[in-house]
């Protein structure tokens, strides 16, 4: 076959893609939520920064086969990475299931020569994410070092993820806090289209109250976060590519969930839960577990993060890829980047263990007085 490539750095003309690309991501089986059009395409509008698209395509005839939605970054080196930032879980290129090795060879093709003095920098490929073909192709020097890790389930009903759990005991607590949530009078409800913007904004007004006076996630906390959520979210409920719940209590949104998929992956993205459920010993995590597999298909991805309450369901820890790519002349690039990972990971491994070290000693002072 002959492919045609192209480098497109307008973001009207990546507009104008929306439907070639939806076609492309319907036929991409690896593909996740965050390489869907409406939501890249709204990142870009909220977080791009103009002159730095770099959307590499490929085309067979009219059909769009390949894409890899990049931008061009400056610092710590000169860099393309995927569009979606530090606010996607998932990062990778798309290639069409029914194109074999030829579109790969076209899509790898087309990305040195955008390359030109830059490192191609592949942040959070989830194993057997279609970059790894790209990688597997790639000539020039290549480095495949870990990223963040994510944690799964299968994608099935919540009574099967109950008796996923080690002992009678926890397989009890859990449906003793499903019981709970009945007695309540929790009830779901599904956000149509037509509802979504009003239900985006309520989530992340309960967002901010139930992490008020706590840490929290700042970026979750801006105009641009909410302005590229309510923009992209919508078109994702359409497609099927997202699920917006609210649960109620009464006549009152006591909390909003944000499950987003695709046809390999499930995942609960983003909730807002109303102080007054944990008052009423509510166990928020159950509840929000338990509408997130009911929308399951796929893998039921718990996302990035190691946080005990995710361990309690006993999942799978999978750990996310990220493949650096550099031309001959950019060798020194990757070499540099892979050297500022590997300081990286040891630091945050020099802390872990000093915490550890510091947890222990505080028990054993704890013991001995």
């Amino acid at each position: 076959m002959t492919y045609t490539t192209e480098l497109v750095t307008d973001e009207r003309a990546f507009a104008a893609l929306a439907p070639d690309w939806a076609r492309l991501y319907g036929g991409c089986r690896a593909a996740t939520p965050f390489q869907s059009h409406a939501w890249l395409h709204s990142w870009w509008l909220s977080y791009g920064r103009p002159g730095r698209l770099r959307l590499v395509v490929v085309r067979d005839g009219t059909d769009l086969v390949a894409a890899a939605p990049l931008t061009l970054v400056h610092t710590p080196v000169p860099s393309l990475v995927p569009l979606g930032g530090a606010i996607s879980d998932y990062g990778d290129v798309l290639l069409d299931d029914a194109h074999g090795t030829a579109a790969v060879a076209a899509l790898t093709g087309a990305l040195t020569r955008a390359a030109r003095g830059a490192l191609i920098d592949l942040r959070e490929v989830r194993p057997g994410g279609a970059a790894e073909r790209v990688y597997d192709h790639w000539s020039g020097p290549r480095r495949r070092v870990p990223d963040a890790l994510c944690l799964e389930l299968p994608a099935a009903p919540m009574a099967e993820l109950v008796a996923r759990l080690p002992s009678a005991k926890a397989r009890q607590r859990a449906r003793a806090k499903l019981r709970r949530l009945a007695a309540l009078g929790v009830e779901r409800h599904v956000v149509g289209a037509d509802e979504v913007d009003k239900a985006l904004r309520r989530l992340l007004e309960l967002h901010r109250l139930q992490w008020q006076d706590r840490k929290v996630t700042p970026e979750h906390l801006r105009t641009r976060f909410r302005e590229h959520l309510v923009r992209s979210v919508g078109p994702m409920v359409r497609s099927g590519d997202a699920v917006v719940t609210e649960f109620r209590l009464a006549d009152d949104v006591v909390a909003v969930d944000l499950t987003l998929r695709s046809r390999c992956l499930t995942g609960g993205y983003l909730y807002g839960a109303h102080p007054c459920l944990r008052e009423s010993r509510a166990d928020v995590a159950v509840m929000l577990l338990d509408a997130c597999a009911e929308q399951a298909r796929g893998t039921l991805s718990l996302l990035r993060g190691d946080e005990p309450y995710k361990r309690h369901w006993r999942p799978e820890p999978v750990v996310n890829q990220r493949l650096l790519l550099a031309r001959r002349r950019t060798a020194p690039l990757l070499a540099a980047t892979a050297c500022d990972v590997a300081v990286r990971r040891h630091g945050k491994e020099l802390l872990r263990r000093q915490a550890e070290w510091r947890r222990r000693r505080g028990h054993d002072g704890d013991g001995g007085s």
